[in-house]
């Protein structure tokens, strides 16, 4: 049983030349079995003649060859011709002339450059070998000539048109590739967006507020203490970021969670942003990637309530259902809105992408006040 299990996978080990011969070797095989003998292709009506030396030395022109029906296609069509006008020119109408018609397949489908110039040769060959037939033959009406063209033709249109169709294959999943790498860039980026964003942020802040703190050494210390412990929170939250990215390098992958939310939040009020946290409800059981967007969507309203409003005040709200987590960022109006670099809007941009993939809803819009609103609902339960 361990043996017929592995047989397709040794099977597929094989050379394609390989892999290719028992066909020939099967249709040899049927050939030479009495009861299919005279029972072949016929073409022009040439009188039947015996099986002898020359047939077998014909038989074996016309199957041997379909085991480079794939890596030579263009070899392979014309060993088999010519085996097969051999048969035809002799009268010996084997069984194997079928081997014509998968050859013309294997052709159209696998012949990579000049094919126009393959069909043209194929054409001019066909037509050489119908006069000599018709002078050999019965008589037989051009009408069989052209029959047994055109069927000689659509063999070889068969093999063309699934060349095409894999060729459309191959394009569609070289596509779904890119688009795949294009998503996966995106998400990296919103990663990294969200992760430097805040700790370079709140360390910024933090450095500018520290200038003016010379004169009083232990808030500088507090100040300086604040921007130290910042960085080395970027540098936890990078490291942890390229473990997602490579999980085989031995960090364990961690996602930030909504009960990290508090030390989010005392990490904002030490860079000098008056915070008012409120968290209600009981996290459901399984939230899927819900925890770590609602953490996004807090730690964006705060970056850029950092770098648009500092000195503002600023309340989150977040709220837990058994089915939904919400979220609620609201900063005033009031405060400083010079002492740190602007953004680009990447990150509300993402965070609203992100939300309507869990088939959430997102805004983020000025408040009546002048300040800023943020809301989110996110479905809780979806993909991690």
């Amino acid at each position: 049983m361990i043996a017929l299990r592995r047989f397709p996978d040794r099977w597929r080990r094989l050379g394609v030349t390989v892999r290719d011969l028992p066909l020939g070797v099967l249709l040899l095989a049927a050939s030479l079995l009495p009861v299919f003998q005279r029972h072949g292709t016929r073409l022009g009506g040439v009188a039947d003649r015996p099986f002898d030396a020359w047939a077998a030395a014909v038989l074996a022109l016309e199957c041997l060859p379909l085991a480079v029906r794939r890596r030579w296609p263009a070899l392979c069509l014309t060993l088999v011709s010519l085996g097969f006008a051999a048969d035809q020119l002799r009268g010996y109408h084997l069984v194997a002339g079928t081997a014509l018609l998968i050859a013309l397949v294997s052709t159209g489908l696998h012949l990579r450059r000049r094919r126009r110039a393959g069909a043209l040769l194929f054409s001019a060959a066909y037509v050489v070998l119908a006069v000599a037939l018709s002078r050999l033959g019965s008589g037989e009406p051009a009408t069989e000539f052209v029959t047994f063209y055109l069927l000689a033709t659509l063999g070889w249109g068969a093999g063309a048109w699934l060349r095409a169709g894999r060729a459309a294959e191959a394009e569609r999943r070289r596509r779904v590739a890119e688009d795949t790498r294009a998503v996966e860039r995106d998400r990296i980026a919103r990663e990294l967006h969200d992760v430097v964003t805040h700790h370079v942020t709140a360390m910024v802040v933090q450095a500018e507020a520290a200038r003016y703190l010379t004169a009083a050494p232990d808030r500088l210390d507090q100040a300086l203490t604040a921007v130290t412990d910042t960085g080395r929170r970027a540098i936890t939250d990078l490291r942890h970021l390229l473990d997602l990215l490579d999980p085989g390098h031995g960090g364990e992958a961690r996602t930030p969670a909504v009960g990290r939310l508090l030390t989010l939040v005392e990490q904002t009020r030490r860079a000098g942003q008056p915070v008012e946290f409120t968290e209600e409800g009981t996290p459901a059981a399984s939230t899927g990637s819900a925890d770590l967007v609602a953490y996004r969507v807090v730690q964006e309203a705060l970056t850029n309530a950092l770098k648009h409003a500092h000195g503002s005040r600023t309340s989150v709200q977040v709220g837990h259902g058994t089915k939904e987590i919400t979220v609620e960022v609201t900063t005033d109006g009031a405060g400083s809105r010079t002492t740190s670099p602007g953004g680009s809007g990447r990150g509300l941009a993402g965070l609203r992408e992100r939300v309507h993939v869990l088939g959430g809803d997102f805004s983020a819009s000025p408040g009546e006040d002048g300040g800023f609103l943020v809301r989110a609902r996110i479905p809780a339960g979806g993909p991690s």
